[in-house]
């Protein structure tokens, strides 16, 4: 399935007993998705405990985006982007590496779009739901997060300039999805670290059982997604979507992410794959070509099992 956007009564038709299954999720409660091994490869995180606090957050958040959208300057080509059936603004902050880039950086935008999202970047309630991510990744994934952290502390050592969006976070950057109505067609974020999460968290106006439901198309599942719930997904590897919402409500959206190429280039010892075949070692390269059969392997076995964190969970 991907290319465009499918319908409530599409998806329904899709779901039942040998089709996709529909999970009623309320939002609030923390849910591990397993693989057929038992392995936490997805999180319903759901909102802490101060639910009413937490709801209030999330409508200040929703209004301070809808009232910064029309501060925002786009040209056609931005708003429409390959997520995105409908065109709607986006505005990504933080460090990333590809797409051209000569080594890691802070991505560029124009000088409007920029002061929008710094006003956001310095925001103390969005810093909470940074952190409430940040929490649920090392609570069900914490080797995983355990390995972004150090992967971010070394590229903060490499090159102590970088500017980060919110201190402590394990994700280099994030996007700030300003709708009107953030509708996705079904897709993989493919420049993202393949076994690595991102972090969605869904803002707005809208009735949750009659649209924004997530789609994990390869793991047949329809998610009832709420307003200021946050769910984690290997968004690499798994296509996802979500569905429309009435013509009158409205949808924002907060991503957090790291993108693939800022692993890859620490693990060629900061430097492009084409510095590092003209200047590696006959053993470097023979190291690396052995350590990338086996990456994948101990890429998913970052992965947590409920039983392996039933001793504890590990906060840093």
């Amino acid at each position: 399935m991907g290319g465009r956007i499918y319908t409530q009564e599409e998806v329904r038709d899709l779901t039942g007993e040998d089709g996709m299954r529909y999970i009623n999720w309320l939002g609030e409660l923390s849910i591990p998705i397993l693989d057929c091994r038992g392995r936490i490869i997805a999180v319903l995180g759901g909102m802490p405990r101060d639910r009413e606090g937490w709801k209030k957050l999330i409508d200040e958040l929703s209004t301070l985006m809808d009232e910064a959208s029309p501060n925002l300057r786009h040209s056609t080509e931005d708003l429409h982007h390959r997520r995105a059936q409908e065109p709607y603004p986006s505005v990504a902050r933080g460090v990333s590496y590809g797409g051209g880039q000569t080594e890691p950086g802070c991505l560029l935008n124009n000088a409007a779009n920029t002061k929008v999202t710094d006003r956001f970047l310095r925001d103390i309630r969005f810093e909470r739901l940074v952190k409430w991510a940040n929490l649920l990744f090392f609570l069900f994934a914490p080797l995983l997060a355990a390995f972004y952290q150090s992967q971010m502390d070394e590229l903060a050592g490499w090159k102590p300039s970088l500017v980060w969006n919110f201190a402590g976070s394990v994700f280099a950057a994030c996007t700030f999805n300003f709708g009107p109505q953030v509708i996705t067609v079904p897709h993989l974020d493919f420049g993202n670290l393949s076994w690595g999460w991102c972090a969605i968290t869904a803002l707005g106006w809208f009735d949750p059982d009659l649209g924004g439901h997530l789609i994990l198309w390869d793991l047949k599942l329809v998610i009832r997604f709420p307003p200021g719930a946050t769910i984690l997904i290997p968004s690499a590897i798994v296509r996802h979507s979500n569905l429309p919402i009435r013509a009158h409500e409205k949808r924002f959206s907060f991503v957090q992410y790291t993108a693939g190429g800022l692993f890859r280039w620490i693990r060629n010892g900061f430097k492009t794959d084409e510095a590092f075949e003209n200047t590696g070692t006959r053993e470097e390269k023979m190291e690396r070509t052995k350590e990338a059969k086996t990456r994948w392997e101990k890429g998913v076995a970052m992965y947590s099992t409920v039983d392996s964190l039933k001793s504890g969970p590990f906060v840093p």
